[in-house]
């Protein structure tokens, strides 16, 4: 056997593994991207969905689980002396979202972001229209509170001060004094309806879903096919020289 027939050999098994390594990768984005966007299309379809009471949410997460991003709609009355405040930041400026005790009409309490307010208004003194009294119904998006902190690079939350920079449900109950048994075991994000004085502004819920699946896809597929063309190429070359 030619030196060359033995180099084309011992190369094609490789080859065929790369290419079916890179059409798998290709195919595996091609999924994600039909993932994605069913995903995307479920949270835009719950974000307009009729809001629904807690008792509903509630059954759903019994049910199934997955309760992010559902409209909710619930009444009952703020406690602002025991409001607790988030590290965020909210078209550029820096400042909180004021996360503040509901006292449900059955006596549990749930923790509603009523949305941000800047770094310099921390203070509930200096925005006394927003402290609204008496009993209130707040519309907004249901979120699930978080197991862990999500990054070891978030800093700690800071009891002491009253700042939190991960959204720790637990901590942020007992450091209000909430009773673990009447707290509701998860946060409602308050929709844009304004609040007087203007402070905080609602409507703050973030949701940030990069769907860059299909240039993935589109990169390797495209490496695969450059495989292809080299290889042939080389084959080409080699099958020349040899007949020359």
């Amino acid at each position: 056997m030619k030196a060359a027939q033995r180099r084309v050999w011992f190369a094609a098994p490789l080859v065929l593994l790369a290419l079916a390594i890179l059409l798998g990768l290709g195919t595996w984005q091609v999924k994600r991207l039909y993932w994605k966007e069913a995903l995307m299309a479920d949270i835009d379809h719950r974000r307009s969905a009729t809001p629904a009471t807690l008792a509903e949410i509630e059954a759903i997460a019994r049910r199934a689980g997955d309760i992010e991003y559902r409209r909710v709609r619930l009444s009952g009355i703020f406690d602002h002396s025991r409001e607790r405040h988030f590290f965020a930041t909210h078209q550029g400026q820096t400042g909180y979202y004021i996360y503040t005790p509901l006292t449900l009409a059955d006596g549990r309490i749930l923790f509603v972001n009523r949305g941000f307010v800047p770094f310099e208004m921390k203070d509930a003194a200096k925005r006394p229209d927003g402290q609204v009294s008496g009993e209130v119904t707040i519309t907004g998006l249901v979120r699930a509170p978080l197991v862990a902190k999500p990054s070891s690079l978030l800093p700690d939350n800071d009891i002491g001060k009253n700042i939190f920079y991960w959204k720790d449900l637990a901590a942020m109950a007992s450091s209000a004094e909430v009773p673990s048994d009447r707290l509701v075991k998860l946060f409602v994000d308050a929709d844009n309806a304004p609040n007087p004085g203007g402070w905080p502004q609602g409507g703050v819920t973030l949701i940030d879903l990069p769907n860059n699946h299909l240039q993935y896809a589109i990169t390797w597929y495209g490496l695969a096919a450059a495989l292809v063309i080299v290889v042939g190429f080389a084959y080409f070359r080699n099958g020349k020289a040899q007949g020359e």
